[in-house]
């Protein structure tokens, strides 16, 4: 009888077996950003558009002269930097300069991807970063065009701006907005960062990830779930429902909740974890709301988890491939025998 002898090579986990790849992903990502796109084109005119694609062009730019500067391979090829663009432009208000839309690419791109290995290997969202570091201009972060004044915006200059109030803002103060309706806050025709007004659309790309089995429904439900039960509980005084759903339709929760908190790079990997971590999102968010001089708490909470990662990973480990509750209890046998055996020669 001949043998054969088979050489096998196990790499890193994770072990899987599909078809699906970093670039696959991104462009489910992208197209699931496209409905968000959309409305923030339809209420802010041709300048969400144009902010869009300066924070791609720019990301894609310094990803690129990074790469070839530390003599590495390009990794433009993945698309993770055009998702990067799209992100931080939605986190952006339409009325934001040119030149700051590229400098928080390149805090992204560099700082907090690059600076740390690439993709993969951040351990904070690179877009959410880039937008907790542009708020060293409070001025221009915290300026919302008011919605459907687009006009103005086809100026790709300096024009005329019609300024407005944002839901959260209102409600900063315990009182409902009075400026618009809970339809017009799904459907998007409210003031805020470009990407993170319609609910609808958001949801729409949430359901195409899923589909998709791009993300879990894990951590979006938790992060989602904590939010309305908390507003629910706590109303501040007014109609329990109503205070509700306008804590979930105004500022980036759905946003965050959806793109932003899915992160692979930057949230857990196992169940229970990510349960965890859409939870700990959710109370950070409702805290912040309420007690922050700020009105809203999405960016701040995910980026605070991203930093608690490693504990929550700690706290719910993966369960090691092939161990079997007979090898747990013989190996937790083991240790009682040590200690026993310590304790003795004590």
């Amino acid at each position: 009888m001949q043998s054969t002898d088979i050489k096998l090579t196990v790499s890193s986990s994770p072990h899987i077996r599909t078809d699906e790849d970093t670039r696959s992903i991104m462009l489910d990502v992208i197209i699931a950003l496209i409905p968000a796109l959309a409305v923030a084109a339809y209420v802010f005119g041709f300048r969400a558009l144009l902010v869009t694609v300066v924070s791609v062009l720019g990301c894609v730019f310094f990803e690129e002269l990074y790469r070839k500067l530390m003599k590495k391979s390009s990794t433009i090829g993945d698309l993770s930097a055009v998702v990067t663009g799209m992100l931080l432009a939605f986190c952006l208000p339409a009325t934001v300069p040119l030149w700051i839309v590229l400098v928080g690419d390149f805090f992204a791109i560099v700082v907090v991807k690059q600076l740390f290995g690439g993709i993969g290997k951040n351990f904070v969202n690179p877009a959410l970063a880039a937008r907790a570091f542009l708020f060293s201009y409070p001025v221009v972060m915290s300026t919302w065009v008011a919605p459907l004044s687009y006009k103005s915006f086809f100026n790709i200059g300096t024009a005329d701006i019609i300024t407005g109030a944002t839901p959260l803002a209102s409600m900063s103060g315990s009182a409902l907005p009075s400026d618009f309706t809970l339809t017009q806050a799904f459907l998007g025709q409210i003031g805020g960062s470009m990407g993170e007004v319609s609910a609808l659309a958001i949801l729409l790309g949430g359901i195409y990830l899923l589909i998709r089995r791009v993300i879990s429904p894990r951590i979006p439900l938790a992060y989602l779930i904590t939010v309305a039960a908390l507003a629910f509980i706590f109303p501040r005084g007014n109609d329990n429902l109503t205070w509700m759903l306008w804590q979930l339709c105004s500022g980036g929760v759905m946003l965050g909740a959806v793109f932003m908190a899915t992160d692979y790079a930057t949230s857990p990997i196992t169940p229970i974890g990510q349960i965890i971590y859409g939870v700990g999102c959710g109370l950070l968010t409702i805290f912040i709301r309420y007690f922050g001089a700020y009105p809203e708490g999405t960016s701040y909470a995910i980026l605070i988890m991203n930093v608690c990662v490693w504990l929550i990973d700690k706290i719910a480990p993966p369960k090691r491939f092939g161990f079997t509750r007979e090898m747990k209890k013989a190996e937790k046998q083991k240790l009682k025998e040590a200690k026993s055996a310590k304790e003795a020669e004590a």
